[in-house]
């Protein structure tokens, strides 16, 4: 008996190894194995300035999409890595559950099929854009092998990098939102735009607590916003054309911004920022031109409540049963050193993406769906060379949702309320839940680009958003028509506090300055650190005040506190860290369209905080907010939606709130009256944002924190005083 038992112990152990050996192994031997791209040789010059920011210089556009991927992986492999497994539905295994989420994603959205079916349509100049990108990362991947986390990821070749777009561009006008609440079968969000049906039900708010979902561009991807401002010559007091981009991301991961300069033989000359995984800048300037983006959020999303057959594999269409198409895929979840295989059904439904929960099964339809001609669009961008070539790669209708503002050297000023409108039919209550048995309700082609919200050259002189509706974006009475725009594109109505300030204090200049403006002025403006009392503060703050706290003499005090606060986030008077604290959650349940939390426990929340890391209801504020990576730590201004940005921070053990969102790649660019471009830009890090050991890991940060900018050597005649290094990868 004694042997029996041994052996089986023996035979026990072997299958716990064999077991714990498959699971070691399994999921890079299940994963699809890609070919690199052709082989050709890349002729690509680095040179970084001083502060480490790379200018790439190439014989083609191809060669310098190839420098791009090279240099961005030394400074930030971490991050492109984690991209380039999003992409292959592998980021599980990197992870864990959070990273499967992201993974389901791709597999509901069928990002693969997408790459399948629109791939080969691209033009043949894209093709070996993305190749030379793809390259570029192989080269750095075979000469840095240990930086590798997941084995069988690299090569990757162009189809890799486009997916890379299918899956995260949807996102930038809130997918999540849909996916999150229906996989957990709970309340959907109220959608944006004008209300289509006045006795319709208005959708539930769902679950005030959690107003972010798994997202493919970061947790935060609900607070995603940016200011932007462009003034024509003739309101400038010296004359210049100006156009400032100053976006709101994450400080941290794949959407947080890279800085490059670049220059082509083939005529790409462009600076300005990326993220991780793209081949060329989204937002910059040439000699003759610059625009930036500005978060958007009309209604993209459609969502549709199927009939479905007790076997679940049918749904009714016009009178008839469909198939209701199923698919098992394995989501490899990274548990210790093990990855464990989970397994999944997604369904499809001629609508798009089916989700099934215990309400039922809820088919969605989004703008930009199975299309890939946002690469294209965004290569056409960077190589457009005057106004109209500008609105033409405007008109490829590729990019799926965001604001574009512009300025060029000739003075012209633009704004385009971008997005994929999905062309609606007329008669549907299109902000609620659709039947899902019509077809009629099915669309497939986005309006057409001449539908668009647009402004040029406004007689204001200048043109403004900050992710608020586009018809309050230049001087009172050059606004967008809203009586021209149909309801059933879903344009938002929203205004944040940004834009209530921006326009204040814009009109406000020009009045004061016999209609112009100067370039003090404008950047004042811009770090902004107040808040109006018109807007969601105004009532926030309000019902703060109206609170009976007789019961609490310490909440007592704090409201005392903020009776006597002066509106700003500058630091310098009473009350600015506990307004800073009781205001972002206003802010975000704004944002989101919540509705308010209790104020009572709220300005509770502040006040226990501010007392028990610092001794005192009314501390400094830049003891409270900092700047902090790696040893650098710098007091901070601004809150959250202020035009100085300090937007989301993390709370460290001190008690201090560490800023991980907000004003992030900020560039000034200005054409004087010759036409002749310059630049100066600042980021709150550096270039090397996740090298600790790198010069340029936060070189740029005490300039950041105090309002500075550093020159964008944008012409190599004027680079060539301040390499630090040159080199061929």
């Amino acid at each position: 008996m004694g042997k029996t038992f041994k052996r089986l112990a023996i035979v026990l152990i072997v299958l716990l190894l064999i077991i714990g050996l498959s699971l070691l192994i399994w999921e890079p031997l299940a994963a699809d194995d890609a070919a690199p791209p052709p082989a050709r040789e890349y002729d690509v010059e680095i040179v970084r300035d001083e502060f480490g920011v790379p200018h790439i210089f190439g014989k083609t556009d191809a060669d310098v999409a190839y420098g791009i991927a090279y240099a961005h992986a030394e400074d930030d492999f971490l991050n492109i890595e984690e991209v380039v497994a999003m992409t292959r539905a592998r980021y599980g295994a990197i992870k864990g559950t959070e990273g499967a989420k992201i993974d389901y994603i791709a597999h509901l959205l069928d990002v693969r099929g997408t790459v399948d079916r629109k791939y080969d349509a691209l033009p043949a100049d894209v093709h070996a854009l993305l190749d030379g990108y793809a390259a570029g990362l192989n080269r750095y991947v075979e000469t840095h092998p240990e930086e590798a986390q997941l084995s069988g990821l690299f090569p990757v070749n162009g189809r890799d990098i486009a997916a890379g777009f299918a899956l995260r561009s949807p996102f930038f006008f809130g997918l999540q939102n849909v996916i999150g609440p229906l996989a957990e079968g709970s309340p959907l969000r109220q959608e944006g735009g004008p209300v289509l049906n006045e006795g319709a039900a208005p959708l539930e708010h769902g679950d005030l607590l959690d107003t972010s979902y798994a997202a493919p561009t970061g947790e935060d991807a609900d607070m995603n916003g940016s200011n932007a401002f462009a003034v024509a010559p003739e309101r400038s007091a010296d004359g210049k054309v100006r156009l400032i981009s100053n976006s709101h991301q994450p400080w941290r991961g794949g959407v947080a911004w890279y800085e490059l300069v670049v220059h082509s033989e083939e005529g790409w000359d462009f600076a300005g920022a990326t993220f991780a995984g793209a081949p060329y800048p989204f937002l910059g300037h040439n000699r003759n031109l610059g625009w930036t983006n500005t978060v958007n959020r009309p209604d993209l999303v459609d969502v549709y409540e199927l009939e479905v057959n007790d076997a679940g594999d049918q749904y009714k269409l016009d009178g008839k049963w469909a198939p209701l198409m199923q698919k098992r895929v394995w989501l490899g979840v990274k548990m210790g050193p093990f990855t464990i295989p989970y397994p999944q059904t997604v369904y499809r439904s001629a609508h798009g993406p089916v989700i099934k929960n215990d309400n039922g099964y809820f088919a969605f339809r989004y703008a930009g769906m199975d299309d890939l001609k946002m690469l294209t669009q965004y290569y056409r961008l960077n190589k457009a060379q005057d106004f109209e070539e500008w609105k033409a790669a405007m008109a490829i209708q590729g990019v799926s949702g965001t604001n574009f503002i512009y300025a060029d050297r000739e003075g012209n000023i633009a704004l385009v309320y971008n997005a994929l409108f999905p062309d609606r039919k007329e008669g549907a209550d299109w902000r609620t839940v659709l039947p899902g048995d019509r077809s009629e309700l099915i669309w497939e082609n986005p309006v057409d680009w001449a539908e668009y919200p647009k402004l040029f050259n406004p007689a204001s002189g200048y043109i403004m958003n900050a992710n608020n509706t586009p018809y309050v974006a230049a001087g009172p009475g050059d606004e967008i028509d809203r009586d021209s725009i149909s309801p059933l594109l879903g344009v938002e109505d929203d205004m944040t506090n940004r834009a209530r300030r921006a326009i204040t204090l814009l009109e406000q200049v020009l009045a004061e300055g016999d209609g112009k403006i100067s370039r003090e002025e404008l950047m004042e403006i811009k770090y902004d650190t107040s808040y109006a009392r018109d807007g969601y503060a105004g009532s926030w703050m309000a019902k703060i005040a109206a609170l009976d706290l007789a019961d609490s003499p310490e909440l007592k005090k704090a409201q005392d506190l903020l009776t006597r606060w002066d509106w700003t986030a500058d630091g310098k008077g009473e009350g600015d860290a506990l307004a800073v604290m009781v205001l972002h959650e206003a802010m975000r349940t704004s944002y989101a369209r919540l509705p308010d939390p209790d104020p009572r426990e709220k300005l509770q929340e502040a006040s226990e905080h501010l007392v028990k890391y610092f001794d005192t209801l009314d501390p400094p504020l830049g003891d409270v907010i900092r700047l902090r990576q790696g040893d650098v730590d710098l007091p901070l201004d601004g809150g959250s939606d202020t035009l100085r940005a300090s937007t989301l921070w993390d709370i460290e053990d001190d008690g201090r709130l560490s800023i991980r969102h907000g004003d992030s790649y900020i560039l000034f660019v200005e054409w004087d009256s010759e036409g002749r471009v310059s630049s100066r830009s600042i980021q709150p890090f550096g270039a090397a944002m996740t090298r600790p050991d790198s010069p340029h890991y936060t070189d740029q940060a005490e300039l950041f924190a105090r309002y500075g900018t550093k020159p964008v050597r944008f012409d190599p005649k004027i680079l060539e005083g301040h390499v630090t290094r040159r080199y061929r990868p």
